[in-house]
């Protein structure tokens, strides 16, 4: 398949598809980041999660503005909803996946545990992220543009 055949595919595809795809990028990234923060460098849960969270947040909206949902968004405007919606997004998947983990306790070595709160957390951050995304921050707008000559 060359390049142009798939550029073509993609431009096609569904927005969650291509959400999906820009979600593997920022996934492997952060996780990646999460979890050598706190199993390497033994930092703590919140702070791997919210670094490695943040490092795919820059990313993630370039590509979901231009690739997934093809917003022209003003910038201002996206970036301070963007953000919004990350940080929403953050705080209750990952409080929901530390809850459902922290109910193991005493059935897993705590290691296990934290690393199954990141799962968790991430799946949940997954489809909340998607929804606000496309329904908030890159939302379609429903005016048309105000026609000269027009009252």
């Amino acid at each position: 398949m060359n390049g142009t055949v798939l550029k073509n595919y993609l431009k096609h595809t569904n927005s969650f598809i291509r959400f999906l795809l820009v979600g593997i990028v920022n996934t492997a990234v952060g996780l990646s980041i999460m979890l050598f923060l706190m199993n390497v460098l033994e930092l703590s849960y919140w702070i791997s999660t919210f670094i490695g969270n943040g490092t795919g947040a820059v990313t993630s909206f370039l590509l979901n503005r231009t690739f997934t949902f093809k917003s022209d968004i003003e910038w201002r405007r996206g970036v301070a909803r963007f953000f919004c919606v990350i940080l929403i997004c953050y705080s209750a998947a990952y409080s929901i996946g530390q809850a459902i983990a922290e109910s193991l306790e005493g059935t897993v070595h705590l290691s296990i545990q934290q690393n199954l709160a990141v799962l968790i957390g991430t799946i949940f951050y997954t489809v909340l992220n998607y929804l606000g995304q496309k329904y908030f921050v890159f939302k379609k707008s429903n005016l048309r543009p105000i026609q000269e000559g027009r009252n």
